[in-house]
């Protein structure tokens, strides 16, 4: 059976569900779906480029708990109520991802939890020799 840890950390809001933050297993670091939830669990909302930088700072929250960066990531799926707001969401994910950016998909959903207009997750590969921390 393949190692599997759950990734934790105070640095990214706490689950809202039946789910985890993060896990890390043969070699990979999941991540959950990141909505602009401050570690408090407060909603940032009113301006997407604020919803955007916050879910990405979760995403890099969770990623760096386990031992991961956001340059190992390698698949991220963002989510967006609304594709309008595509452009300005990718100006601010490009603040966070250097060249090569991974691999991604962007859809449009009908809601997301809390009103968030923007959630984004993501899939690393993690150096086995770094310890999830």
């Amino acid at each position: 059976m393949t190692d599997r840890a759950e990734i934790r950390t105070e640095r990214a809001p706490q689950a809202i569900g039946p789910y985890s933050q993060g896990i890390r297993a043969g070699g990979f670091l999941f991540t959950s779906g990141q909505i602009p939830l401050r570690p408090s669990g407060d909603l940032v909302s009113g301006d997407i480029r604020a919803e955007a930088h916050q879910a990405l700072e979760n995403v890099r929250a969770v990623l760096e708990a386990g031992g991961a960066r956001m340059e190992d990531v390698v698949k991220a799926t963002v989510f967006l109520v609304d594709l309008v707001d595509f452009s300005i969401v990718n100006e601010v994910y490009a603040e966070f991802f250097r060249s090569p950016p991974p691999a991604r998909s962007c859809v449009q959903v009908a809601a997301l939890p809390k009103g968030a207009r923007v959630e984004v997750e993501a899939v690393a590969v993690v150096d086995p020799r770094r310890s999830a921390r």
